[in-house]
Protein backbone atom coordinates (compact mmCIF):
# COMPACT_ATOMS: atom_id res chain seq x y z
CA UNK A 1 0.00 0.00 0.00
CA UNK A 2 1.21 3.81 0.15
CA UNK A 3 1.79 3.98 3.90
CA UNK A 4 0.63 1.58 4.05
CA UNK A 5 1.58 1.71 1.38
CA UNK A 6 3.44 4.96 0.14
CA UNK A 7 5.28 2.34 4.74
CA UNK A 8 1.06 -1.85 4.55
CA UNK A 9 4.24 1.57 4.98
CA UNK A 10 6.01 5.14 3.72
CA UNK A 11 5.97 8.75 2.05
CA UNK A 12 6.55 11.56 3.91
CA UNK A 13 5.98 14.87 3.38
CA UNK A 14 7.14 18.42 5.06
CA UNK A 15 6.71 21.81 3.57
CA UNK A 16 8.86 24.30 3.31
CA UNK A 17 8.19 27.75 5.68
CA UNK A 18 9.65 30.72 6.18
CA UNK A 19 11.78 31.20 9.27
CA UNK A 20 9.53 34.03 10.58
CA UNK A 21 6.11 30.97 10.75
CA UNK A 22 7.93 28.36 11.98
CA UNK A 23 7.80 28.34 15.65
CA UNK A 24 3.93 29.69 14.90
CA UNK A 25 3.07 26.44 12.85
CA UNK A 26 5.06 23.96 15.01
CA UNK A 27 3.84 24.80 17.71
CA UNK A 28 0.46 25.34 16.74
CA UNK A 29 -0.15 28.78 18.68
CA UNK A 30 0.90 27.11 21.77
CA UNK A 31 4.55 28.16 23.48
CA UNK A 32 7.58 25.61 24.79
CA UNK A 33 6.96 26.94 28.27
CA UNK A 34 3.19 25.58 27.94
CA UNK A 35 4.42 22.03 26.62
CA UNK A 36 7.36 22.38 29.32
CA UNK A 37 4.43 22.88 32.30
CA UNK A 38 2.58 20.16 31.03
CA UNK A 39 4.47 17.77 30.58
CA UNK A 40 5.82 18.43 34.79
CA UNK A 41 2.26 17.36 35.08
CA UNK A 42 1.35 14.55 33.02
CA UNK A 43 4.13 12.59 32.11
CA UNK A 44 3.94 12.62 28.20
CA UNK A 45 6.32 12.21 24.91
CA UNK A 46 5.79 14.64 22.52
CA UNK A 47 7.20 13.44 18.68
CA UNK A 48 6.93 14.61 15.58
CA UNK A 49 4.89 13.67 12.09
CA UNK A 50 5.37 15.15 9.15
CA UNK A 51 2.17 14.95 8.02
CA UNK A 52 -2.05 14.35 9.43
CA UNK A 53 -3.43 11.38 9.52
CA UNK A 54 -5.38 10.26 6.57
CA UNK A 55 -8.42 8.47 8.51
CA UNK A 56 -9.14 6.80 11.98
CA UNK A 57 -10.35 3.74 9.78
CA UNK A 58 -8.43 0.76 10.04
CA UNK A 59 -9.50 -0.91 7.39
CA UNK A 60 -10.33 1.53 4.79
CA UNK A 61 -6.46 3.37 5.66
CA UNK A 62 -3.78 3.42 2.35
CA UNK A 63 -1.71 6.39 3.90
CA UNK A 64 1.05 6.50 6.34
CA UNK A 65 1.48 8.19 8.89
CA UNK A 66 -1.55 6.60 10.94
CA UNK A 67 -3.04 6.28 14.55
CA UNK A 68 -3.40 2.55 14.56
CA UNK A 69 -0.14 1.11 16.25
CA UNK A 70 -1.09 3.44 19.41
CA UNK A 71 -4.83 2.93 19.49
CA UNK A 72 -5.23 -1.22 18.58
CA UNK A 73 -3.24 -4.58 18.90
CA UNK A 74 -3.78 -7.48 16.82
CA UNK A 75 -4.15 -11.34 18.03
CA UNK A 76 -0.30 -11.29 18.47
CA UNK A 77 2.57 -8.84 17.72
CA UNK A 78 5.69 -8.41 15.99
CA UNK A 79 9.04 -7.95 17.91
CA UNK A 80 10.53 -4.63 16.74
CA UNK A 81 13.70 -5.36 17.15
CA UNK A 82 13.54 -9.35 16.58
CA UNK A 83 10.56 -10.20 14.17
CA UNK A 84 9.72 -12.50 16.82
CA UNK A 85 6.02 -13.35 16.91
CA UNK A 86 5.04 -12.70 20.84
CA UNK A 87 1.48 -12.94 22.24
CA UNK A 88 -1.06 -9.71 22.06
CA UNK A 89 -4.87 -9.99 22.33
CA UNK A 90 -3.89 -13.72 22.16
CA UNK A 91 -1.90 -15.72 25.33
CA UNK A 92 -1.66 -18.53 23.25
CA UNK A 93 -2.37 -20.05 19.90
CA UNK A 94 -2.39 -24.01 18.78
CA UNK A 95 -1.10 -25.24 15.06
CA UNK A 96 -2.47 -27.99 13.48
CA UNK A 97 0.11 -30.67 12.39
CA UNK A 98 -1.01 -29.99 8.83
CA UNK A 99 -0.34 -26.51 9.68
CA UNK A 100 -4.03 -25.55 8.12
CA UNK A 101 -5.64 -24.47 10.95
CA UNK A 102 -5.11 -22.22 13.65
CA UNK A 103 -6.82 -21.95 17.59
CA UNK A 104 -5.98 -19.04 19.04
CA UNK A 105 -7.02 -18.62 23.04
CA UNK A 106 -7.45 -14.63 23.66
CA UNK A 107 -6.52 -13.61 27.24
CA UNK A 108 -8.83 -13.33 29.93
CA UNK A 109 -11.23 -9.87 30.93
CA UNK A 110 -10.23 -7.91 27.49
CA UNK A 111 -11.59 -4.97 27.39
CA UNK A 112 -11.87 -2.65 24.17
CA UNK A 113 -11.32 1.02 25.38
CA UNK A 114 -14.73 1.95 26.20
CA UNK A 115 -14.60 -0.84 29.21
CA UNK A 116 -17.04 -3.12 26.73
CA UNK A 117 -15.69 -6.57 26.75
CA UNK A 118 -13.24 -7.87 24.05
CA UNK A 119 -14.36 -11.25 22.83
CA UNK A 120 -14.14 -13.73 19.60
CA UNK A 121 -16.93 -12.20 18.44
CA UNK A 122 -14.90 -9.10 18.05
CA UNK A 123 -12.19 -11.40 16.04
CA UNK A 124 -14.88 -12.96 13.86
CA UNK A 125 -16.79 -9.68 13.06
CA UNK A 126 -13.59 -8.39 11.80
CA UNK A 127 -12.35 -11.09 9.11
CA UNK A 128 -15.94 -11.94 8.01
CA UNK A 129 -17.68 -9.06 7.94
CA UNK A 130 -15.03 -6.59 7.15
CA UNK A 131 -11.76 -7.63 5.74
CA UNK A 132 -13.32 -10.37 3.66
CA UNK A 133 -16.48 -8.25 3.15
CA UNK A 134 -16.19 -7.82 -0.94
CA UNK A 135 -18.64 -4.65 -0.48
CA UNK A 136 -15.75 -3.34 1.48
CA UNK A 137 -12.38 -2.75 -0.47
CA UNK A 138 -9.60 -2.90 2.09
CA UNK A 139 -6.35 -4.02 1.20
CA UNK A 140 -5.75 -6.15 4.02
CA UNK A 141 -8.03 -8.91 1.59
CA UNK A 142 -5.40 -8.95 -0.51
CA UNK A 143 -2.71 -10.12 2.03
CA UNK A 144 -5.07 -12.93 3.45
CA UNK A 145 -6.00 -14.28 0.52
CA UNK A 146 -4.85 -18.25 -0.27
CA UNK A 147 -3.29 -19.82 -3.01
CA UNK A 148 -4.31 -20.10 -6.52
CA UNK A 149 -8.16 -20.21 -5.86
CA UNK A 150 -7.17 -16.82 -3.82
CA UNK A 151 -9.48 -18.41 -1.23
CA UNK A 152 -10.39 -16.67 2.10
CA UNK A 153 -9.71 -18.08 5.65
CA UNK A 154 -12.64 -19.97 7.68
CA UNK A 155 -12.80 -18.25 10.74
CA UNK A 156 -15.33 -19.20 13.22
CA UNK A 157 -15.77 -19.30 17.05
CA UNK A 158 -15.47 -21.90 19.55
CA UNK A 159 -16.09 -20.18 22.93
CA UNK A 160 -15.69 -16.43 24.14
CA UNK A 161 -11.92 -17.05 24.25
CA UNK A 162 -11.14 -19.47 21.54
CA UNK A 163 -11.33 -18.35 17.81
CA UNK A 164 -10.16 -20.88 15.28
CA UNK A 165 -8.62 -19.96 11.75
CA UNK A 166 -8.90 -22.65 8.85
CA UNK A 167 -7.51 -22.26 5.19
CA UNK A 168 -7.95 -24.78 2.43
CA UNK A 169 -4.18 -25.60 1.85
CA UNK A 170 -0.86 -24.48 3.18
CA UNK A 171 -0.01 -21.20 3.80
CA UNK A 172 3.51 -20.47 5.51
CA UNK A 173 2.98 -16.78 6.69
CA UNK A 174 -0.74 -18.30 8.21
CA UNK A 175 0.27 -17.39 11.64
CA UNK A 176 2.00 -13.87 10.99
CA UNK A 177 -0.38 -12.43 8.41
CA UNK A 178 -4.01 -13.48 10.00
CA UNK A 179 -2.82 -12.61 13.86
CA UNK A 180 -0.76 -9.66 12.88
CA UNK A 181 -4.18 -7.09 11.65
CA UNK A 182 -6.21 -5.49 14.49
CA UNK A 183 -9.06 -6.71 15.53
CA UNK A 184 -12.49 -3.85 15.77
CA UNK A 185 -15.32 -3.07 17.87
CA UNK A 186 -18.17 -5.22 16.42
CA UNK A 187 -20.49 -3.20 19.10
CA UNK A 188 -19.40 -0.14 17.35
CA UNK A 189 -18.87 -0.83 14.02
CA UNK A 190 -21.70 -3.37 13.24
CA UNK A 191 -24.36 -0.99 12.46
CA UNK A 192 -22.04 0.95 9.59
CA UNK A 193 -21.16 -1.97 7.89
CA UNK A 194 -25.05 -3.68 7.48
CA UNK A 195 -26.56 -0.09 6.95
CA UNK A 196 -26.47 1.82 3.64
CA UNK A 197 -25.63 4.75 2.54
CA UNK A 198 -27.87 6.79 0.18
CA UNK A 199 -26.00 5.47 -2.64
CA UNK A 200 -26.30 1.86 -1.75
CA UNK A 201 -22.72 1.44 -0.01
CA UNK A 202 -22.46 0.14 3.56
CA UNK A 203 -22.05 3.45 5.80
CA UNK A 204 -18.74 1.87 7.12
CA UNK A 205 -16.82 2.97 3.84
CA UNK A 206 -17.22 6.93 5.02
CA UNK A 207 -17.32 5.94 9.16
CA UNK A 208 -14.65 6.63 11.49
CA UNK A 209 -12.75 9.65 9.03
CA UNK A 210 -10.50 12.32 10.59
CA UNK A 211 -13.53 14.38 11.01
CA UNK A 212 -15.11 12.32 13.70
CA UNK A 213 -15.04 12.96 17.32
CA UNK A 214 -11.85 11.28 18.00
CA UNK A 215 -13.26 10.37 21.44
CA UNK A 216 -16.12 8.25 19.30
CA UNK A 217 -12.72 5.91 17.91
CA UNK A 218 -13.09 2.61 20.12
CA UNK A 219 -9.74 0.49 20.05
CA UNK A 220 -7.30 -2.04 21.92
CA UNK A 221 -4.46 -0.70 21.99
CA UNK A 222 -2.18 0.65 25.00
CA UNK A 223 -3.36 5.12 23.97
CA UNK A 224 -6.45 6.14 22.89
CA UNK A 225 -7.58 9.24 20.93
CA UNK A 226 -8.58 12.35 22.97
CA UNK A 227 -8.21 15.23 20.35
CA UNK A 228 -7.05 16.13 16.95
CA UNK A 229 -6.24 19.66 15.20
CA UNK A 230 -5.83 19.59 11.68
CA UNK A 231 -2.08 20.17 10.70
CA UNK A 232 -1.19 21.17 14.35
CA UNK A 233 -1.62 17.91 16.33
CA UNK A 234 -2.79 14.56 17.46
CA UNK A 235 -3.30 13.72 21.53
CA UNK A 236 -3.10 10.41 22.54
CA UNK A 237 -4.18 9.56 26.48
CA UNK A 238 -3.56 6.44 28.09
CA UNK A 239 -5.99 3.43 27.73
CA UNK A 240 -7.71 2.56 31.58
CA UNK A 241 -8.46 -0.78 30.34
CA UNK A 242 -5.44 -1.94 28.55
CA UNK A 243 -4.08 -5.54 28.95
CA UNK A 244 -0.53 -5.10 29.70
CA UNK A 245 0.74 -5.43 32.62
CA UNK A 246 4.61 -5.24 33.98
CA UNK A 247 6.05 -8.27 35.90
CA UNK A 248 5.24 -6.68 39.06
CA UNK A 249 1.45 -6.74 37.91
CA UNK A 250 2.02 -2.01 37.30
CA UNK A 251 -0.50 -1.59 34.28
CA UNK A 252 1.13 -0.46 30.86
CA UNK A 253 1.92 1.99 29.73
CA UNK A 254 3.60 3.96 31.58
CA UNK A 255 3.39 7.84 30.14
CA UNK A 256 0.09 9.20 30.43
CA UNK A 257 0.21 10.89 27.18
CA UNK A 258 1.53 11.04 24.10
CA UNK A 259 1.60 14.23 21.35
CA UNK A 260 2.04 14.06 18.04
CA UNK A 261 2.67 17.13 16.57
CA UNK A 262 1.72 17.92 12.71
CA UNK A 263 5.15 19.48 11.85
CA UNK A 264 5.32 19.07 7.79
CA UNK A 265 8.80 21.08 7.66
CA UNK A 266 12.16 19.03 8.30
CA UNK A 267 13.53 22.33 9.18
CA UNK A 268 10.74 23.26 11.40
CA UNK A 269 11.28 19.88 13.37
CA UNK A 270 14.56 20.37 13.78
CA UNK A 271 14.46 24.24 15.51
CA UNK A 272 11.65 22.78 17.85
CA UNK A 273 13.36 19.48 18.77
CA UNK A 274 17.17 21.79 19.51
CA UNK A 275 14.42 24.21 21.70
CA UNK A 276 12.93 21.59 23.64
CA UNK A 277 9.41 21.32 21.78
CA UNK A 278 9.80 17.57 21.09
CA UNK A 279 11.36 14.48 22.84
CA UNK A 280 11.93 12.49 19.57
CA UNK A 281 13.37 13.38 16.27
CA UNK A 282 13.84 11.38 13.09
CA UNK A 283 17.27 12.92 11.97
CA UNK A 284 17.81 13.89 8.21
CA UNK A 285 21.48 13.41 7.21
CA UNK A 286 21.59 16.80 6.84
CA UNK A 287 20.94 17.69 10.83
CA UNK A 288 23.15 14.52 11.94
CA UNK A 289 26.81 16.50 12.45
CA UNK A 290 25.01 19.19 13.99
CA UNK A 291 22.66 17.27 16.46
CA UNK A 292 25.89 15.23 17.18
CA UNK A 293 28.06 17.84 18.64
CA UNK A 294 24.88 18.99 20.77
CA UNK A 295 23.78 15.30 22.15
CA UNK A 296 25.73 16.17 25.66
CA UNK A 297 24.66 19.73 25.70
CA UNK A 298 20.80 18.66 24.49
CA UNK A 299 20.45 15.84 26.95
CA UNK A 300 19.26 13.49 23.97
CA UNK A 301 20.90 10.25 22.15
CA UNK A 302 21.36 9.44 18.37
CA UNK A 303 20.00 6.03 18.01
CA UNK A 304 21.55 3.95 15.09
CA UNK A 305 18.66 1.29 13.59
CA UNK A 306 21.15 0.43 10.16
CA UNK A 307 19.08 1.08 6.81
CA UNK A 308 15.67 2.13 6.39
CA UNK A 309 13.37 -0.45 6.96
CA UNK A 310 11.71 0.06 3.18
CA UNK A 311 12.31 0.96 -0.50
CA UNK A 312 12.60 4.02 -2.24
CA UNK A 313 12.25 4.00 -5.92
CA UNK A 314 10.86 5.79 -8.88
CA UNK A 315 8.34 4.05 -10.78
CA UNK A 316 7.06 5.09 -14.55
CA UNK A 317 2.96 3.81 -15.62
CA UNK A 318 3.12 0.81 -17.41
CA UNK A 319 -0.67 0.92 -17.96
CA UNK A 320 -1.65 0.56 -21.61
CA UNK A 321 -5.71 1.14 -20.84
CA UNK A 322 -8.26 3.78 -21.53
CA UNK A 323 -11.42 4.77 -20.28
CA UNK A 324 -13.87 6.32 -21.94
CA UNK A 325 -11.68 5.65 -25.02
CA UNK A 326 -9.21 7.97 -23.26
CA UNK A 327 -5.36 6.91 -22.99
CA UNK A 328 -3.90 6.82 -19.05
CA UNK A 329 -1.10 7.44 -20.42
CA UNK A 330 0.21 9.47 -23.67
CA UNK A 331 0.14 6.76 -25.81
CA UNK A 332 3.82 7.99 -27.04
CA UNK A 333 5.04 8.11 -23.50
CA UNK A 334 3.45 4.64 -22.72
CA UNK A 335 5.68 2.70 -25.95
CA UNK A 336 8.96 4.27 -24.49
CA UNK A 337 7.77 3.34 -20.40
CA UNK A 338 6.53 -0.29 -21.71
CA UNK A 339 10.23 -0.73 -23.71
CA UNK A 340 12.38 -2.44 -20.97
CA UNK A 341 16.05 -0.83 -22.38
CA UNK A 342 14.39 2.54 -21.56
CA UNK A 343 13.54 1.55 -18.56
CA UNK A 344 17.19 -0.22 -17.93
CA UNK A 345 18.54 3.04 -19.38
CA UNK A 346 17.11 5.32 -16.84
CA UNK A 347 18.77 2.87 -14.02
CA UNK A 348 21.97 3.34 -15.38
CA UNK A 349 21.97 6.96 -15.60
CA UNK A 350 21.11 7.78 -12.01
CA UNK A 351 24.08 8.36 -10.21
CA UNK A 352 23.02 6.43 -6.68
CA UNK A 353 26.70 6.68 -4.80
CA UNK A 354 26.24 10.65 -5.87
CA UNK A 355 22.79 10.71 -4.27
CA UNK A 356 24.04 9.12 -1.20
CA UNK A 357 27.20 11.82 -0.51
CA UNK A 358 25.07 14.71 -1.56
CA UNK A 359 21.64 14.27 -0.36
CA UNK A 360 22.62 11.70 2.25
CA UNK A 361 25.55 12.94 3.13
CA UNK A 362 26.70 9.50 3.41
CA UNK A 363 24.33 7.70 5.46
CA UNK A 364 22.74 5.57 3.06
CA UNK A 365 23.97 2.20 1.03
CA UNK A 366 22.35 1.42 -2.07
CA UNK A 367 18.82 -0.71 -1.99
CA UNK A 368 18.73 -3.06 -5.40
CA UNK A 369 15.73 -5.34 -4.30
CA UNK A 370 11.96 -4.40 -3.40
CA UNK A 371 12.28 -6.48 -0.48
CA UNK A 372 13.68 -5.02 2.72
CA UNK A 373 17.19 -5.65 3.84
CA UNK A 374 16.36 -6.88 7.01
CA UNK A 375 14.03 -9.45 5.62
CA UNK A 376 15.95 -13.22 5.92
CA UNK A 377 14.59 -13.21 2.10
CA UNK A 378 15.97 -10.33 1.29
CA UNK A 379 18.56 -11.58 -2.32
CA UNK A 380 21.33 -9.93 -2.30
CA UNK A 381 24.04 -8.18 -5.12
CA UNK A 382 26.20 -10.79 -3.45
CA UNK A 383 24.37 -13.25 -4.17
CA UNK A 384 23.67 -12.77 -7.82
CA UNK A 385 20.91 -10.02 -7.46
CA UNK A 386 21.43 -7.61 -10.96
CA UNK A 387 22.52 -4.16 -9.86
CA UNK A 388 22.32 -1.30 -12.49
CA UNK A 389 25.45 0.54 -11.43
CA UNK A 390 26.05 4.19 -12.74
CA UNK A 391 27.13 3.78 -15.89
CA UNK A 392 25.69 6.51 -18.65
CA UNK A 393 27.46 5.23 -21.62
CA UNK A 394 25.71 2.08 -20.98
CA UNK A 395 22.32 3.83 -20.76
CA UNK A 396 22.70 5.25 -24.11
CA UNK A 397 23.98 2.38 -25.56
CA UNK A 398 20.49 0.84 -24.81
CA UNK A 399 18.33 3.78 -26.00
CA UNK A 400 20.37 3.88 -29.32
CA UNK A 401 19.96 0.07 -29.66
CA UNK A 402 15.71 0.49 -28.84
CA UNK A 403 15.70 2.66 -31.90
CA UNK A 404 16.06 6.20 -29.84
CA UNK A 405 17.71 8.56 -31.28
CA UNK A 406 20.49 12.01 -30.53
CA UNK A 407 19.51 15.45 -32.08
CA UNK A 408 22.31 18.07 -32.65
CA UNK A 409 21.71 18.97 -29.29
CA UNK A 410 21.88 15.89 -27.68
CA UNK A 411 18.25 15.77 -26.94
CA UNK A 412 16.72 12.15 -26.83
CA UNK A 413 14.41 11.16 -30.00
CA UNK A 414 12.35 8.12 -30.18
CA UNK A 415 12.26 6.62 -33.79
CA UNK A 416 9.64 9.44 -34.50
CA UNK A 417 11.41 12.16 -33.74
CA UNK A 418 9.24 12.78 -30.28
CA UNK A 419 11.71 14.34 -27.88
CA UNK A 420 11.82 12.14 -24.99
CA UNK A 421 10.10 14.00 -22.03
CA UNK A 422 7.82 13.02 -19.31
CA UNK A 423 6.44 14.51 -15.62
CA UNK A 424 7.99 13.32 -12.43
CA UNK A 425 5.85 13.42 -9.29
CA UNK A 426 7.12 13.96 -5.78
CA UNK A 427 5.19 14.41 -2.41
CA UNK A 428 6.52 18.51 -1.82
CA UNK A 429 7.70 19.91 1.09
CA UNK A 430 10.57 16.60 1.63
CA UNK A 431 14.27 18.38 1.19
CA UNK A 432 15.11 15.06 0.76
CA UNK A 433 12.70 14.25 -2.21
CA UNK A 434 13.23 17.84 -3.70
CA UNK A 435 16.83 17.07 -3.52
CA UNK A 436 16.81 13.56 -5.07
CA UNK A 437 14.43 14.82 -7.59
CA UNK A 438 16.77 17.52 -8.90
CA UNK A 439 19.97 14.72 -8.88
CA UNK A 440 16.89 12.69 -10.91
CA UNK A 441 16.65 15.35 -13.52
CA UNK A 442 20.29 16.51 -13.66
CA UNK A 443 21.30 12.75 -14.20
CA UNK A 444 18.88 11.95 -16.52
CA UNK A 445 19.98 15.65 -19.06
CA UNK A 446 22.94 13.95 -19.53
CA UNK A 447 21.59 10.94 -21.38
CA UNK A 448 19.21 13.64 -23.42
CA UNK A 449 16.03 12.93 -21.79
CA UNK A 450 13.67 16.20 -20.25
CA UNK A 451 12.37 15.80 -17.01
CA UNK A 452 9.75 17.44 -15.60
CA UNK A 453 10.12 17.49 -11.71
CA UNK A 454 6.84 18.27 -10.53
CA UNK A 455 6.18 18.08 -6.49
CA UNK A 456 2.33 17.77 -5.64
CA UNK A 457 0.26 17.84 -2.23
CA UNK A 458 0.47 13.84 -1.21
CA UNK A 459 -3.54 13.86 -1.25
CA UNK A 460 -3.30 15.22 -5.30
CA UNK A 461 -0.60 12.72 -5.55
CA UNK A 462 -2.31 9.60 -4.08
CA UNK A 463 -5.46 10.38 -6.13
CA UNK A 464 -3.20 10.37 -9.39
CA UNK A 465 -1.68 6.96 -8.23
CA UNK A 466 -4.85 5.07 -7.30
CA UNK A 467 -7.77 6.59 -8.71
CA UNK A 468 -7.37 8.61 -11.71
CA UNK A 469 -4.53 6.84 -12.66
CA UNK A 470 -3.08 9.51 -14.91
CA UNK A 471 0.48 10.49 -14.16
CA UNK A 472 3.79 9.41 -16.16
CA UNK A 473 6.68 8.53 -13.38
CA UNK A 474 6.75 9.55 -9.53
CA UNK A 475 9.23 8.81 -6.51
CA UNK A 476 7.85 6.85 -3.53
CA UNK A 477 8.67 5.16 -0.93
CA UNK A 478 7.11 1.81 0.45
CA UNK A 479 7.42 0.72 3.87
CA UNK A 480 8.99 -3.11 4.20
CA UNK A 481 7.76 -6.52 5.34
CA UNK A 482 9.99 -8.81 7.09
CA UNK A 483 7.33 -11.51 5.25
CA UNK A 484 7.19 -10.92 1.89
CA UNK A 485 3.62 -11.94 1.50
CA UNK A 486 2.79 -8.82 2.84
CA UNK A 487 3.66 -7.14 -0.51
CA UNK A 488 1.18 -9.15 -2.47
CA UNK A 489 -1.36 -6.48 -2.78
CA UNK A 490 1.47 -4.84 -4.53
CA UNK A 491 3.09 -8.12 -7.17
CA UNK A 492 -0.21 -9.48 -7.67
CA UNK A 493 -1.42 -8.04 -10.95
CA UNK A 494 -5.21 -7.61 -9.44
CA UNK A 495 -3.89 -6.34 -5.95
CA UNK A 496 -5.67 -3.14 -4.58
CA UNK A 497 -2.04 -1.47 -4.97
CA UNK A 498 0.44 -2.33 -8.04
CA UNK A 499 0.86 1.06 -8.83
CA UNK A 500 2.92 1.09 -12.17
CA UNK A 501 0.23 -1.68 -13.46
CA UNK A 502 -2.48 0.08 -11.73
CA UNK A 503 -6.15 -1.90 -12.21
CA UNK A 504 -9.39 -0.12 -11.46
CA UNK A 505 -10.40 0.16 -7.74
CA UNK A 506 -13.91 -0.85 -6.49
CA UNK A 507 -16.35 1.85 -7.61
CA UNK A 508 -13.90 3.14 -10.22
CA UNK A 509 -14.79 3.27 -13.87
CA UNK A 510 -13.81 0.42 -16.02
CA UNK A 511 -10.27 -0.05 -17.47
CA UNK A 512 -10.21 -1.22 -21.68
CA UNK A 513 -7.31 -2.36 -22.91
CA UNK A 514 -5.17 -3.22 -19.82
CA UNK A 515 -2.48 -5.63 -20.73
CA UNK A 516 -0.99 -7.76 -18.13
CA UNK A 517 3.08 -8.80 -19.25
CA UNK A 518 4.54 -12.20 -18.72
CA UNK A 519 7.04 -11.32 -16.51
CA UNK A 520 4.78 -9.49 -14.34
CA UNK A 521 1.99 -12.57 -14.22
CA UNK A 522 4.89 -14.66 -12.70
CA UNK A 523 5.92 -12.67 -10.32
CA UNK A 524 2.42 -12.73 -8.87
CA UNK A 525 2.28 -16.59 -9.45
CA UNK A 526 5.23 -16.79 -7.62
CA UNK A 527 4.55 -14.50 -4.69
CA UNK A 528 1.70 -17.07 -4.27
CA UNK A 529 3.57 -20.31 -5.15
CA UNK A 530 6.03 -18.71 -1.75
CA UNK A 531 2.93 -18.28 0.31
CA UNK A 532 2.16 -22.15 -0.01
CA UNK A 533 5.69 -23.55 0.44
CA UNK A 534 6.72 -24.38 3.95
CA UNK A 535 10.11 -25.08 3.79
CA UNK A 536 12.24 -22.20 4.10
CA UNK A 537 14.73 -22.96 2.29
CA UNK A 538 12.61 -23.08 -1.11
CA UNK A 539 10.26 -20.16 -0.25
CA UNK A 540 13.81 -18.21 -0.32
CA UNK A 541 14.82 -19.43 -3.83
CA UNK A 542 11.00 -18.56 -5.05
CA UNK A 543 11.32 -15.08 -3.06
CA UNK A 544 14.59 -14.41 -4.99
CA UNK A 545 13.20 -15.46 -8.23
CA UNK A 546 10.91 -12.81 -7.59
CA UNK A 547 13.43 -9.92 -6.48
CA UNK A 548 15.84 -11.04 -10.19
CA UNK A 549 12.49 -10.89 -12.32
CA UNK A 550 12.17 -7.20 -10.92
CA UNK A 551 15.32 -5.86 -11.19
CA UNK A 552 15.78 -7.57 -14.76
CA UNK A 553 12.48 -5.95 -15.26
CA UNK A 554 12.36 -2.66 -13.11
CA UNK A 555 8.70 -1.95 -12.72
CA UNK A 556 10.05 -0.04 -9.72
CA UNK A 557 13.59 1.17 -9.91
CA UNK A 558 15.14 1.40 -6.47
CA UNK A 559 17.26 4.17 -5.31
CA UNK A 560 19.22 4.55 -2.06
CA UNK A 561 17.92 3.18 1.33
CA UNK A 562 18.99 6.22 4.28
CA UNK A 563 20.15 4.96 7.50
CA UNK A 564 17.56 5.11 10.37
CA UNK A 565 18.68 7.57 12.70
CA UNK A 566 16.68 8.92 15.52
CA UNK A 567 17.67 11.41 18.35
CA UNK A 568 15.44 10.56 21.65
CA UNK A 569 15.73 12.61 25.04
CA UNK A 570 17.62 11.21 27.81
CA UNK A 571 14.80 11.29 30.13
CA UNK A 572 12.70 9.10 28.02
CA UNK A 573 13.72 5.63 29.51
CA UNK A 574 12.62 2.29 27.66
CA UNK A 575 13.70 3.18 24.04
CA UNK A 576 14.41 -0.15 21.97
CA UNK A 577 14.90 1.49 18.55
CA UNK A 578 15.44 -0.11 15.18
CA UNK A 579 14.81 0.51 11.42
CA UNK A 580 12.49 -2.05 11.83
CA UNK A 581 9.78 -0.98 15.17
CA UNK A 582 11.36 2.25 15.20
CA UNK A 583 11.15 4.28 18.90
CA UNK A 584 8.07 3.86 19.78
CA UNK A 585 7.25 0.30 19.05
CA UNK A 586 7.24 -0.78 22.76
CA UNK A 587 5.45 2.66 23.99
CA UNK A 588 3.77 0.16 26.16
CA UNK A 589 7.19 -0.28 28.63
CA UNK A 590 8.37 3.33 28.27
CA UNK A 591 9.17 5.87 30.99
CA UNK A 592 9.24 10.01 30.59
CA UNK A 593 11.28 10.79 34.02
CA UNK A 594 10.69 14.67 35.00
Amino acid sequence: MISAVFSTTTLRRWFSVLLASILAIALSGCTLSQFKTEAAQVPQIVFRNPGDPQSFNYAMNQASPTVFGYIYDGLITENGVTADIEPALAESWEISEDSKQIVFTLREGLKWSDGEPLTTDDVVFTYNDIFFNERIPTDFRDVLRIGESRALPKVRKLDDRRVEFTVPETFAPFLRTVGGVAILPEHALREAVFTNNRDGKPKFLSTWGTDTDPKKIIGSGAYTLESYTPYERVIFRRNPYYWRKDAQGNPQPYVERLIWQTVESSDTGLIQFRSGGLDLLEIAPSSFQLLKREEKRGNFTIKNGGPDFGTNFITFNLNKGRRKGRPLVDPIKSRWFNTLAFRQAVAYALDRQAMINNVFRGLGEFQDSPISVQSPYYFSPKEGLKVYDYNPEKAKELLLGAGFKYNNKNQLLDADGNRVRFTLLSQAGSRISDSIGSQLKSDLSKIGIQVDFTPIDFAVMIDKVLNTLEWECYFGLITGGIEPNSGANIWLPDGQFHPFNQKPQPGQPPIEGREVADWEEEIGRLYIQGAQEVDEAKRKEIYAETQRLAQEYLPFIHLVNPLSLTAVRDRIQGVKYSALGGTLWNVYELKAMD
